[in-house]
């Protein structure tokens, strides 16, 4: 279960301490798009999320957008921010997620990664070392597969949580 577990767990990206991230010496944050960012069938940033983002880069944070859907959807999404970004990302492989460090000029010792799904975002996170926040999916609607796994991901997500505060 541990590979599963996020060290962190926020409402929303707005809810994140950036402070609490900084003491843990994270300086790269690898940012999953679709449901963590923006409702999955919105092509856009919206400004909350833009300027979220772009404070980000403020704050003294490195930014990778790192997506597991096709490149069309990553660089229409994108084309505002002009962020490093990655699609068709694989996650939980650890490709996308090497690669997202290199393109920051971070490690597995100063990167979080930043997502919505525990089997993607979480599990490919904790398998190569980073600290791993999951955020609250934003939309309900989802495409037919993430539906089927958000069953088995609430499931799993009971039973962590459970773990976690000692019941």
């Amino acid at each position: 279960m541990k590979l599963l577990t996020p060290d962190l767990y926020v409402e929303s990206i707005l809810h994140l301490d950036l402070e609490k991230l900084k003491t843990r010496n994270i300086k790269g944050l690898i940012i999953d798009i679709d449901n963590t960012l923006v409702a999955w069938d919105i092509k856009y940033a919206s400004e909350e999320a833009k300027e979220w983002l772009l404070n980000l880069k403020k704050e003294g944070f490195e930014v990778c957008l790192v997506s597991n859907n096709t490149e069309d959807r990553v660089v229409t999404f994108n084309e505002a921010l002009q962020l490093p970004a990655i699609h068709r990302a694989t996650k939980p492989r650890r490709g996308a997620f090497r690669k997202a460090m290199r393109k920051m000029g971070t490690d597995v010792h100063n990167t979080a990664v930043i997502g919505d799904q525990i089997f993607t975002d979480v599990l490919g996170g904790n398998r190569m070392g980073l600290f791993t926040v999951l955020v609250v999916p934003i939309e309900s609607k989802e495409f037919w597969w993430t539906t089927l796994v958000r069953k088995v991901e609430r499931h799993v997500l009971r039973v962590v949580l459970k773990e976690h505060r000692g019941d």
